[in-house]
């Protein structure tokens, strides 16, 4: 998402990433958006204008998440997934699996990017009891824009996946616009 972009009518149409950022207070910056611990709920309510439009969970929140939903993840895979950041869209009844990528130099990451179609697959699986879209989403550093990961990033494509370098549209979530400034 980008914060300082000025589009039509001055709107926020995302925030900026550099290195490690916390999805639920970028969101929050954008003017209009508002995060709410809600009691006896996992994660945290998004609000738009006082409205609730998504749902966010850290790591073992999404867990939290599925027991809420009487969802005992055991019975559908067989190791838990982690992830960066997870964000039900409401009204689009998707949940986002959002995984944060900064690179300086070459390691581990490298590879973790291929595995993309079996998490999302995992993820599927989960919350398939609920009737929800997975769409899995990988946010990358400018270091992934070298010609030596134009194979990897192919694939994350051809499994239906996505990825996005430095900033994630509000767009592509299915969240309104920020209000101006």
């Amino acid at each position: 998402m980008k914060k300082d972009s000025r589009g039509g009518g001055h709107t926020i149409t995302g925030l900026n990433f550099e290195k490690k950022v916390n999805l639920q207070a970028a969101l929050a910056s954008i003017p209009g958006y508002q995060i709410q611990k809600v009691a006896n709920k996992a994660g945290h309510h998004l609000l738009f204008k006082g409205k609730l439009v998504a749902r966010c969970f850290k790591k073992h929140e999404f867990y939290e998440f599925l027991k809420e939903n009487n969802i005992q993840w055991r019975k559908f895979v067989t190791r838990r997934l982690l992830p960066d950041d997870a964000l039900l869209v409401v009204v689009r009844r998707t949940l986002f699996i959002i995984e944060m990528k900064y690179q300086q130099v070459s390691g581990s990451v490298d590879e973790k990017l291929q595995t993309s179609d079996f998490k999302k697959r995992q993820y599927t699986k989960l919350v398939s009891p609920l009737g929800l879209q997975v769409k899995y989403v990988y946010l990358l550093s400018n270091w992934f824009k070298k010609p030596e990961y134009a194979d990897v990033l192919d694939y994350i494509k051809d499994t239906g996946c996505h990825y996005f370098f430095n900033e994630l549209p509000l767009i592509f979530l299915g969240l309104p616009e920020g209000e101006g400034h």
